[in-house]
């Protein structure tokens, strides 16, 4: 390097920055191999979880690939003569049993994993931390992260169910909201065997993903609502809506559901939404999303009027002064008294006056507005393309259920802010 500046040719400054980070990435696993490999007189039987005692075997060499690079180290080898299992109790404290990366390489591979494809996690990895693996492998161990915490979760949902979650020692939340929705990811041939599609004939491509979120509200110096900066948390899966429905009471029960002063729930008006709403969040207002209905009237003028651009605007802006007046029944009367010019036409009308009909109650925006409170889904509108497009709906991808699933969960432990707790939480376990 001092040669070529005294030549004159100059520095090349990022090759000198990666050539420095390989030569001190050496170093340093050369500092791991001694303190990996310091030489302890290892005991001569240690617990087997069969119940017996592994008898020390002998010394065997591990593989890792750390944070700093590849090492090798001896660590003592134990075989259990009564159900032959064989461990190394190094392992286990070092939090590598069962596997050929650091917990500092795991890590990193979860996080890049749960933000990109894991063919650019390989490439992000190499090229910001000079550690070099395989997309597959970046995929397992990302997955298998997600797959504990989804584990984790389920324990916390049994409990629930149980009735058994801790009551929780904090101030009262002023207004604490509930929104759902649903999305599809798109999933293998063989996740939708069996299953209907959405269009007459033609088989499904997608799984739906149910989310939700749990925040609370504050408001600005206008009186306007506001969400309480990174209040927000998250919880998604491909399952049935009864097993969504424990997952997210577990998770507002962790936010504070209990000591909420006023309970909002607010959602898109699709049936299993106020399903769940009253089954586990008795009492609460429950909003139907303003600008979902909205979308209903302008997509039925577009059907109704197709060809008349002056009076599908002047029907359309009759329909949404009653919806924006909370003036439900005016707004059936006027759907019911529209005339049809086909059969097809005739039931689709009648099928969204029956859906403003039974939702009447949650489309009293005026009050809800007088409450301070919103009447829009945006923040769940906004996770289902940050928590799950972002990363599950890209060009290409098609994923299994349990796969999907596992990358939801590290998302959504991730954006919810919980991953450092979850990792400190797992070592500590280990």
């Amino acid at each position: 390097m001092f040669a070529s500046q005294r030549k004159g040719t100059g520095l090349d400054l990022e090759a000198v920055e990666m050539a420095t980070r390989a030569r001190m990435h050496q170093a340093g696993t050369a500092v791991l191999t001694g303190l990996l490999t310091v030489r302890i007189d290892p005991p001569t039987r240690v617990a087997c979880s069969c119940g017996a005692e592994a008898r020390y075997h002998d010394h065997r060499r591990k593989q890792l690939l750390t944070a700093l690079g590849p090492v090798e180290f001896d660590r003592a080898y134990y075989v259990c003569p009564h159900c032959g299992h064989g461990q190394s109790p190094r392992d286990r404290e070092l939090d590598v049993e069962g596997s050929r990366y650091s917990p500092a390489v795991r890590r990193m591979m979860a996080v890049v994993g749960s933000e990109s494809s894991f063919d650019q996690s390989r490439q992000q990895l190499e090229l910001l931390a000079g550690i070099e693996v395989t997309a597959k492998a970046v995929e397992r161990q990302a997955e298998a992260i997600g797959a504990d915490i989804e584990t984790r979760q389920q324990a916390d949902i049994r409990r629930a169910k149980q009735l058994e979650l801790p009551a929780v020692c904090a101030p009262d939340v002023p207004v604490f909201y509930i929104e759902m929705d649903g999305t599809g990811v798109p999933v293998v041939k063989a996740e939708t065997e069996g299953r209907a599609g959405k269009a007459d004939g033609q088989p499904p491509h997608t799984r739906e993903v149910k989310l939700g979120c749990v925040f609370t509200q504050t408001t600005n110096k206008n009186d306007r609502p506001v969400r309480d900066e990174d209040s927000t948390s998250y919880v998604a899966a491909i399952e049935t809506a009864e097993q969504f429905g424990l997952r997210l009471y577990t998770e507002a029960w962790r936010r504070g559901w209990s000591r909420a002063q006023k309970k909002v729930v607010i959602g898109d008006g699709a049936v299993w939404i106020w399903n769940l709403a009253q089954q586990h969040f008795p009492g609460a207002i429950q909003i139907v999303d303003l600008y979902h209905a909205r979308q209903h009237l302008h997509e039925l003028s577009a059907r109704l009027l197709p060809n008349d651009i002056k009076v599908r605007k002047r029907w359309v802006a009759r329909c949404l002064d009653r919806l924006e007046r909370g003036k439900i029944e005016a707004l059936v009367k006027i759907l019911r008294d529209s005339p049809p010019t086909t059969e097809e036409l005739l039931k689709t009308i009648a099928n969204e006056a029956v859906y403003f009909e039974r939702n009447a109650e949650r489309m009293r925006y005026p009050a809800f507005r007088l409450q301070g409170l919103f009447v829009g889904s945006g923040v769940v509108e906004a996770g289902c393309k940050t928590v799950i497009g972002a990363r599950l709906k890209r060009s290409g991808m098609f994923w299994t259920v349990r796969g999907a699933n596992a990358i939801i969960a590290l998302r959504c432990c991730r954006l919810s802010r919980r991953f450092e707790d979850y990792w400190t939480d797992r070592s500590v376990a280990a």
